[in-house]
């Protein structure tokens, strides 16, 4: 028999909130008492809920959070407002004088012209994880770690998990004392139990990484 998918919470976007959704996570999954003290306090992190949000997922893909500083202040110097209209009308050379490299200059595109297309952000809060993902990894160039960082850190989406992460594995490998970093389809599945609260799971494990390992590998 079909497992029914727990109505999805309220969004996290403020540090109360955050703190509900992990007393309510530590109630479904005692396992997290224990990191949830050794992780200390948890910084909400917010992220522009619009394009602009978006725009800085996709240049944070595969560099440093430092490097993707370095190269949003450049495009905002450019452009002014990093808006879908602004993006669409700046040249290649414009672009890859920012720092963008060909492949995403091609996503800020695509994902301009999905937003003038009519994408509504707003209503992907609502969603169920996946079609929320799904909605946004329609988009050329957009992945799901991607879709799953924006919707957890711009929207506050309560029930996204980032399994994929490398980070989250290597966290979870050492709050939960597993022999080996679990993958993505191993950690998806164990994180199943922690719905409808495993952004709050996620966030969870980013601080915990943090302090075991003296790094934030947080995505933002």
């Amino acid at each position: 028999m079909k497992t029914k998918t727990p109505k999805l919470p309220p969004a996290i976007t403020n540090t109360r909130q955050l703190n509900r959704h992990l007393d309510a996570l530590v109630a479904i999954a005692p396992e997290f008492a224990g990191i949830r003290i050794a992780a200390g306090k948890i910084p909400i992190r917010w992220l522009d809920p619009g394009y602009h949000g978006l725009v800085w997922v996709v240049l944070g893909q595969q560099i440093s959070v430092a490097a993707a500083k370095a190269i949003l202040a450049r495009l905002e110097a450019a452009l002014g407002d990093i808006t879908p209209k602004t993006a669409l009308k700046a040249s290649d050379e414009v672009l890859r004088a920012a720092g963008l490299s060909g492949q995403k200059i091609s996503t800020l595109r695509e994902s301009a012209r999905a937003v003038k297309a009519g994408l509504d952000f707003d209503a992907l809060k609502g969603m169920e994880a996946e079609q929320a993902i799904a909605t946004l990894t329609a988009v050329k160039g957009i992945g799901r770690w991607t879709a799953e960082v924006y919707l957890l850190f711009a929207l506050g989406h309560p029930d996204i998990f980032p399994a994929g992460d490398l980070a989250l594995q290597e966290s979870a490998r050492l709050a939960f004392g597993l022999e080996a970093r679990p993958k993505e389809k191993e950690l998806l599945s164990r994180a199943e139990d922690w719905r409808p609260h495993r952004a709050a799971a996620a966030r969870l494990l980013w601080a915990y990484y943090r302090v075991a390992k003296q790094r934030d590998a947080t995505p933002v």
